[in-house]
């Protein structure tokens, strides 16, 4: 939930999800429909729809995994969430990079990474034994000082950054796992799209009304409309458009 979205949001969103989906087996028995109605508000529908998949193989399988071959294999899961999973709920030797991590190392070695060298530079720096008060720190080092505007004075790394807060060429720009600005939302297909599986979850959508919902012209709105459907968002029947 906390990918690309703020904490603010997902809180409620979290309490009210494992409320109604206390384990992997509540949340695969339900329909997927539900999920979608449940994640509402937080964007990215596709990770529900990932988790939901998740939640099923996982309940199929019995324990949860625990390696990172294992996790990697679940439905919509990267390197980044596995070993998030083995270092914050395992407390076991991972090394997370997320986006704040990334910028800090791109910045102390003092040019743009590439996926697999920042997982190096993180491998090779998380302490053994160490790794969930190390990936915690790191991160809040990268969201609280070394910011895309950085503070690089109050910078506890500061005399080992190559970098050391130039005012030109920030190798942690392009570098690999370093999150650019999300695009414009207001008046986006991503919002035109939420609008349609948000009215969705109320009933079916005619195709007469997928234009006004989506505010787009009606064959733009049927695209999108048809899009959801391939990405099993949606499913269409006689009656139209609906949450699966």
């Amino acid at each position: 939930m906390l990918q690309q979205t703020q904490v603010s949001r997902v809180i409620p969103k979290y309490l009210a999800f494992v409320d109604a989906f206390p384990t992997p087996s509540a949340c695969a028995a339900a329909s997927l429909g539900d999920v979608l109605r449940l994640w509402q508000g937080l964007g990215y529908p596709r990770r529900a729809r990932n988790l939901h998949a998740t939640a099923a193989s996982v309940s199929a399988r019995g324990p949860f995994p625990r390696t990172l071959e294992e996790l990697i294999a679940l439905p919509g899961v990267g390197g980044y969430t596995a070993r998030a999973v083995l270092a914050f709920a395992y407390e076991a030797d991972a090394a997370v990079v997320d986006t704040n991590i990334a910028r800090v190392y791109a910045r102390v070695m003092g040019r743009p990474l590439r996926a697999r060298e920042v997982q190096a530079v993180a491998d090779a720096h998380a302490p053994v034994g160490d790794s969930w008060a190390w990936n915690q720190s790191i991160m809040e080092l990268g969201a609280m000082v070394c910011r895309p505007a950085p503070l690089c004075d109050q910078c506890p790394v500061a005399p080992m950054c190559v970098w050391q807060g130039s005012a030109t060429n920030d190798p942690a720009i392009g570098s690999a796992g370093v999150s650019t600005a999300q695009r414009r939302f207001d008046g986006s297909d991503r919002q035109a799209r939420g609008s349609l599986m948000r009215a969705a979850g109320a009933g079916a959508l005619p195709p007469t009304s997928l234009a006004e919902i989506a505010g787009r012209d009606a064959e733009h709105a049927a695209r999108l409309a048809d899009a959801l459907v391939s990405e099993g968002l949606l499913t269409r029947d006689a009656e139209g458009y609906r949450l699966p």
